[in-house]
C-alpha cells in the first residue's frame, strides 16, 4: 500500500470509528455560493462534523470532493456563481460527493471545516476555488436536464411467501393470503397519504425467490423495505408481533454477500479510489442502515403497541434473515403475529382488525421519517452569501 493510500485508510478509519462510536449520521442540508469569476467560495452546510477528500481538483473542468459521514438528499442540485457553472450533490448511505462543474478553469485554493458558532448552529465545510486562466476542457457530456422536484420516498412492501411457498399454516388460514392482503392494505393507508411512492414485491400468488426481494428494492433506489410475515410455533399459546432488523452476523454477511462482485462498489456510487477505503465506507453504510432499521423498529413497536395489537414480550429481535442483507436500504420483518394461536389468527383474518394494525404501521412509518435520524431533508435551491 503506497504511502498516500496508507493515509487516506487512516482517515477512513478514524471517521468509520467516530461514525459508529456516536452511532448517528449527519446529511447534506445545501450549497451555498460567493464570490465572483476570479474567486468563488462553495459553502456546503452540514448537521454534523465530516471529513473531506478530493477525488477531482479541477484539472478536468470539474471539482469534486467526497465528505464522509454525512448522507446525500435527494434531488440537491443547481446553478452555481462565479466559477461554478452548476452542482449536485450525490452518493450513498454515509458517504456523499459535492461535484462542481466550473465556468473557467480554476483549482481549489484551501478547504476547511467550520463547527456551529456565532448564531450559526450547524457545520459549514468551505471549499475556495481561484481561477487560474487555463481553458477550460469542454464537457463531453450531453446537457444536463434541468434538476426535477426531488421525489418522495419510495418503500418497498414484501408480502412474505407467496406460489409454491405457501408458508406457516393456521387452523383456517395460510400465511401467504394473510401477509399479501396486509401489504395490499398498508399500501393504500401509505398511498392515502399522497407522502410516498409505494410498490409491492408481489400483489398476487406468486413465488418470490427471497434474495430477489431485496434486490428488487436497492434496484429501484427504495428507502425503506418492509416484509410482512405471520409467525408460527408448536405451542399455540404463543402469540403477539414482533419485528426483526439486521444482526451482526447478518451484516458481515450482507457485507460478503455484497463485495462478491469485483464490481460491487459501483453499485454503492462509493467516492473512494482505493479498495480499502471503500471496504470501510461500505462497512459505514452498513452501520448507518443498521441504525435506520433499528430506528423504524421502534418506531413500528411503539405504534403498534398504541393500537391495542398485542406483543411478544421481547418484541424487538435480530436475525440473518435474507430480506434484510440490503446494505444501504433500511429494512425490518414484521411477524404479524402468531397464525398458530387462535386469537392472533382471528386478528390476522378480520377485515378491521387488519386495517387497525396497518394503520398503526403507516402512522409508524410517518415517525420514522419524521425523526431527525429518519429524516430524507431535501435542499433544492442554492443561496448565495458567506458562511
Amino acid at each position: 500500500m503506497t504511502a498516500l493510500a496508507f493515509v487516506v485508510f487512516c482517515v477512513a478509519v478514524l471517521v468509520a470509528g467516530r461514525g459508529l462510536a456516536s452511532g448517528a449520521m449527519g446529511e447534506v442540508m445545501r450549497v451555498r455560493f460567493g464570490g465572483d469569476a476570479e474567486r468563488t467560495r462553495v459553502v456546503v452546510d452540514l448537521d454534523r462534523n465530516s471529513r473531506g477528500q478530493v477525488i477531482r481538483a479541477g484539472d478536468d473542468g470539474r471539482v469534486v470532493v467526497a465528505l464522509s459521514g454525512v448522507a446525500p438528499p435527494r434531488g440537491l442540485s443547481g446553478t452555481g456563481v462565479g466559477l461554478v457553472r452548476g452542482y449536485r450533490v450525490a452518493g450513498a448511505g454515509a458517504s456523499s460527493r459535492v461535484e462542481l462543474d466550473l465556468a473557467v478553469s480554476a483549482e481549489i485554493e484551501r478547504r476547511f471545516i467550520l463547527p456551529p458558532g456565532d448564531g450559526v448552529q450547524h457545520y459549514r465545510y468551505v471549499i475556495d476555488l481561484k481561477a487560474t486562466g487555463r481553458a477550460t476542457p469542454t464537457p463531453r457530456r450531453a446537457p444536463r436536464a434541468a434538476p426535477r422536484p426531488a421525489e418522495r420516498p419510495l418503500i418497498y412492501i414484501d408480502a412474505g411467501h407467496g406460489g409454491r411457498d405457501p408458508g406457516a399454516q393456521g387452523a383456517h388460514a395460510r400465511e401467504s393470503d394473510v401477509t399479501l392482503a396486509a401489504a395490499l392494505v398498508l399500501k393504500q393507508e401509505l398511498e392515502r397519504s399522497g407522502r410516498y411512492r409505494v410498490r409491492l414485491t408481489r400483489d398476487s400468488d406468486v413465488y418470490v425467490g427471497l434474495n430477489r426481494r431485496p434486490a428488487i428494492a436497492r434496484q429501484a433506489g427504495a428507502d425503506l423495505f418492509i416484509s410482512l410475515h405471520a409467525d408460527a410455533i408448536a405451542d399455540p399459546a404463543t402469540r403477539g408481533a414482533s419485528v426483526y432488523t439486521l444482526s451482526e452476523q447478518g451484516a458481515g454477511r450482507a457485507v460478503r454477500e455484497i463485495t462478491r462482485d469485483e464490481n460491487w462498489h459501483r453499485s454503492l456510487n462509493l467516492p473512494g479510489r482505493d479498495a480499502s477505503v471503500d471496504r470501510i465506507l461500505l462497512d459505514m453504510t452498513q452501520r448507518a442502515t443498521q441504525n435506520r432499521s433499528a430506528v423504524l423498529a421502534r418506531t413500528l413497536l411503539t405504534e403498534i403497541e398504541q393500537a391495542d395489537h398485542p406483543l411478544l414480550r421481547r418484541s424487538h429481535r435480530d436475525a440473518g434473515l435474507a430480506v434484510l442483507l440490503s446494505p444501504d436500504v433500511p429494512a425490518v420483518l414484521l411477524e404479524m403475529g402468531y397464525i398458530t394461536n387462535p386469537e392472533d389468527e382471528r386478528l390476522l383474518t378480520d377485515t378491521r382488525a387488519r386495517r387497525r394494525l396497518m394503520r398503526a404501521v403507516a402512522v409508524g412509518i410517518d415517525a420514522y421519517f419524521a425523526a431527525p435520524t429518519g429524516t430524507l431533508q431535501v435542499a433544492s435551491t442554492s443561496e448565495a452569501g458567506q458562511p
